[in-house]
């Protein structure tokens, strides 16, 4: 039907036509500016033919202006080098299975770099339509044809059909400009428009969601840019016609994205003898040392010329796809989407030292390394090598099995699905801190080795070096590993296996005799005979506080006073040795015996014996190895973010109270619609609703939510008052739910595509706001399915209210009752219905009091009901719990209760001191709270590694 027809018969058209398209692909290719001369024409012709409709009716009169608006679209998107819009112009090729050149599936570096060449990934997306729509696809017949995905602009097409879209001018991004061009217009980086038949969250312009298409719906619903991400619906009214020139932002990234316009392809130079003369001319403006020879010899296809400012900090990422997992392939694409695919680089691929040669003048950069402990090493080994002043800081994506640098460095055990949008945030707001590196020097011996070898495989370790039991685990786990690569592919499969190769290596007792073949000495001090008198099997030379999956073998300095404080930037190194025993004590919360803290450390072997560097194994023969201090490596640590996802368009509108919905989803239904955000919202169930602190972070949530669960469970079905941190009054409770599993954890419903599970031990690095707005959905991990009914009425609502309201003279008696230690007054309040979470206007309970006092059989009948509500509130006016009070005025009793009943031992005042901190001054007290809280910190350790 010809368009003219339609628009005067039929409804205004919704979009560009039923062809997806790519507006403005080009970036900053001169072929698209003419589309913004043609789009200007076409805006004159529309308003300057409005007189000449002044005669026609209203409806006429829209109907023409819509016409005339689609044809100056059509015009701007046809000169912006997208012909395949309009109908074919010749008759397509016959299909085949898959494109005749060599798919391209990694960046091109070479003087044979395209502009705008996809990045084609193999996908599972078999049920996604081709990109070509209907009318250009040349498989469209063949439903269950391959395709593959681009991981940069993320179309999905036929195999057979890329050949097709490369003919009709279809480009992805770009990812550098061309040397030769000089115009700053040429160079501008402008949005790369894609049409979206699938599209999560709302329009830029009218502010609407994008209405979802079931079945694979062959509309085109949005068109949104490859760099910043902005979406639009699909119509005249939304994307208007100056979008398709205006230059790109980069988006919320464009701090840590390196722009096209800093990479920069250059031209080979010459060698013609017009050129050679050329510079015989000029060799007297020119220093002797730039000769043809050695200009082609330093001469590199690409250059980088960035731009300095003070706001940006750009992330080069380094991503290792076979640790741990093998999660580093999907890593991969996301970064690739996210970022520039020039600033994503592929360790199986090589150029690790090439792309730091490539970027070493970046000023600000940092350093992304997706990977195990061992990819972090390669990398800081690389920049030793490189010598690159001032070195750039490096953050951590672990992907491996034991992440023990990581779990330092607050990055967490393993990467689980948080989005990669909130790393580069991460990796962007961290603190740089230091880290101690250490040189291996090996002394060979005269006569060569019958067993074993004198070579170790680094010469430079970051984590840990150890001998005896643990290396010869490590030894048979990379042994099997390299034989049978295919049954190593998680980190669940890889810990078993530890497991396992550990247990048969007790029963051989393969390292009984280590203490009788080895002499250690650190600082002069020989500790041979101490080795020998233990009879250790395993000894480790610790540079930072996790070793094995996460466990901590140095243990709490606060029981042993001979030692200073573990830090990984002190220039010391920690000696630790082990006895089978102990090694697997350390899974249960213990910890080595301390041997030394020292600056060098000559060892040396009499018999061959395994040993692993950083977890890369071997078999020493007998040698003398020396330990001394390398130089020290900046690493980004992670902290707590200070803006929040939702209020990142004012981030000084923190509200001062959060009032959130807590729903709770069982971890089966999670699993079944994790991509179907809106099903999961309405199976949640309500648990309840708590009002936090605007700058609370999900640690302390979590004491609300559980709070919330104790008193569901405990208060009394009418009239009970609940009162919390910055509270005195409390409402009616009108319901409750089922109980919340102890091993719950908080989702992530912030991000447009999905739910992201949020890892117990980075809790307390988020805040509440970068996660929800209105609404918190936690996981259960231990309820059924089935459990996920409807709620009658909604459960009990937890507030804060201030504290200007008065208490009555019930509370108030029972207050006094518990500072005179009046236990039968104390009782009858309780009978008569009050409420042991009353406070008075500091913040404090009736525990508080009693506990401050040292009343033993009030605290007995106060924590009789098991209450763990009251346990850990804080007061208003120093932040302490009841424990505190206790500790602090040496009340030994009190102090025993209160741990007996479960009070946290880790939780800091105002000042930041635990319990035990301002137990100082009686020693026996400080031991007993020092040594619970090392118990309680290792098990709740061990509990998050497993």
């Amino acid at each position: 039907m010809d368009p003219r027809a339609k628009a005067r018969t039929g409804a205004l058209p919704g979009g560009f036509g039923g062809r997806p398209a790519s507006l403005g692909a080009d970036g900053g290719d001169s072929e698209s500016g003419a589309g913004s001369e043609e789009a200007g024409a076409g805006f004159g012709d529309t308003f300057s033919s409005l007189p000449d409709m002044e005669q026609e009716s209203l409806e006429e009169k829209l109907r023409g202006l819509a016409f005339r608006k689609q044809t100056s679209y059509r015009k701007a998107i046809f000169r912006s080098g997208l012909q395949h819009l309009g109908p074919p112009q010749a008759s397509p090729p016959p299909p085949s299975n898959g494109p005749n050149k060599e798919l391209r599936t990694c960046m091109d570096w070479t003087e044979n770099a395209l502009n705008g060449d996809h990045l084609w990934m193999e996908t599972s997306c078999s049920g996604d339509l081709c990109y070509l729509g209907e009318d250009s696809c040349l498989l469209k017949a063949a439903k269950s044809a391959p395709r593959r995905k681009c991981a940069a602009c993320k179309i999905v097409v036929h195999s057979g059909c890329i050949e097709q879209l490369e003919k009709i001018n279809f480009r992805c991004k770009p990812t550098y400009r061309e040397g030769g061009s000089r115009c700053m217009r040429d160079n501008a980086l402008r949005h790369h428009w894609v049409h979206r038949r699938r599209q999560e969250g709302k329009c830029r312009q009218c502010g609407k969601s994008f209405q979802q298409k079931f079945f694979h719906s062959k509309e085109i619903i949005a068109i949104s840019c490859s760099w910043c991400k902005q979406a639009f619906h699909n119509k005249v009214t939304c994307f208007m016609l100056h979008h398709i020139e205006e230059p790109c932002s980069l988006g919320a990234h464009a701090g840590v994205i390196v722009p096209p316009s800093w990479i920069i392809k250059v031209r080979k130079p010459q060698s013609s003898l017009k050129n050679s003369a050329r510079r015989k001319k000029r060799t007297s403006f020119k220093r002797r040392t730039s000769k043809k020879g050695l200009d082609e010899s330093k001469w590199r296809p690409f250059m980088l010329k960035p731009l300095p400012s003070p706001l940006m900090k750009p992330i080069l990422v380094f991503v290792n796809p076979k640790s741990g997992g093998n999660q580093g392939a999907k890593v991969l694409q996301m970064l690739m989407w996210i970022l520039n695919p020039r600033q994503v680089f592929d360790l199986s691929q090589g150029g690790l030292r090439e792309a730091l040669e490539l970027y070493r003048k970046v000023p600000n950069l940092r350093i992304l390394a997706c990977g195990g402990d061992g990819t972090v090493g390669w990398i800081l080994s690389t920049l030793d090598e490189l010598q690159m002043t001032p070195q750039p800081p490096v953050a951590v994506l672990p992907l491996g099995t034991g992440n023990d640098l990581a779990r330092t460095l607050n990055w967490g055990g393993g990467y689980t699905d948080e989005p990669v949008s909130k790393v580069l945030c991460h990796v962007e707001d961290g603190s740089v801190v230091q880290l101690d590196r250490w040189n291996l020097h090996v002394e060979k011996g005269v006569d060569p080795p019958e067993e074993g070898t004198q070579k170790l495989p680094l010469n430079v370790f970051n984590n840990y070096f150890s001998l005896g039991f643990d290396a010869h685990v490590t030894l048979e786990f990379h042994e099997s590993r390299e034989a049978n690569p295919e049954k190593f592919n998680s980190r669940f499969r890889n810990k078993m296996f530890y497991a396992g190769a550990a247990f048969s290596d007790f029963l051989q007792r393969s390292s009984r005799d280590l203490s009788k073949h080895v002499r250690v000495v650190c600082d002069g001090t020989d500790l041979t005979p101490k080795i020998q008198e233990l009879k250790f099997q395993c000894i480790v030379f610790l540079n930072i506080p996790r070793y094995c999956a996460g466990t901590m073998p140095w243990g709490n300095t606060g029981d042993h006073r001979d030692f200073e404080p573990q830090r990984h930037d002190d220039g010391c190194i920690e000696v630790i040795g082990f006895t089978v025993a102990s090694l697997a004590a350390l899974q249960v919360g213990g910890h080595g015996e301390r041997l030394h803290q020292c600056r060098e450390v000559v060892l040396t072997t009499f018999k061959t014996v395994p040993v692993q560097v950083d977890g890369e194994p071997c078999r020493l023969a007998p040698s003398t190895l020396r330990i001394c201090l390398r130089n020290q490596a900046n690493m980004v640590q992670k902290s707590k973010r200070r803006t929040s996802v939702p209020l990142l368009n004012d981030p000084h509108a923190v509200p001062d109270r959060l009032r959130l919905r807590v729903n709770r989803i069982s971890v089966q239904e999670y699993d079944k619609l994790q991509y179907d955000k809106e099903r999961l919202r309405d199976i949640s169930i309500p648990v309840g609703i708590v009002v936090v602190r605007g700058d609370c972070d999900l640690e302390t949530c979590r004491l609300y939510i559980d709070r919330l669960q104790e008193d569901l469970l405990q208060a009394p079905p009418t009239g009970h008052r609940v009162h919390y941190e910055d509270e005195s009054r409390g409402v009616p409770r009108t319901g409750s739910s089922g109980r919340l599993s102890s091993s719950w954890s908080f989702l992530d419903s912030t991000s447009a595509d999905r739910f992201y599970r949020i890892d117990k031990a980075q809790e307390h690095l988020h805040f509440v706001t970068e996660i929800c707005q209105d609404e918190v959905f936690i996981l259960d991990h231990e309820a059924p399915a089935g459990s996920q009914g409807t709620s009658t009425a909604m459960p009990d609502v937890v507030v804060e209210p201030t504290a200007s309201v008065s208490l009555t003279s019930d509370e108030q008696a029972l207050l006094t009752a518990a500072g005179a230690g009046d236990l039968s007054t104390l009782s009858e309040c309780v009978r008569r219905g009050v409420s042991l979470l009353v406070r008075d206007s500091r913040g404090c309970s009736a525990l508080h009091v009693s506990a401050q006092k040292g009343h033993a059989e009030l605290l007995r009948f106060i924590l009789q009901p098991g209450s763990k509500v009251l346990l850990d509130l804080t007061d208003r006016e120093k932040g302490d719990t009841a424990l505190h009070k206790a500790a602090s005025e040496k009340h030994h009793a009190a102090c025993r209760l209160l741990v007996g009943a479960g009070a946290s031992l880790e939780k800091t005042n105002f000042q930041g001191k635990t319990p035990a901190d301002v137990a100082e001054g009686d020693s026996a007290l400080a031991t007993f709270l020092s040594t619970k809280q090392h118990k309680s910190t290792t098990q709740e350790d061990l509990e998050t590694a497993v």
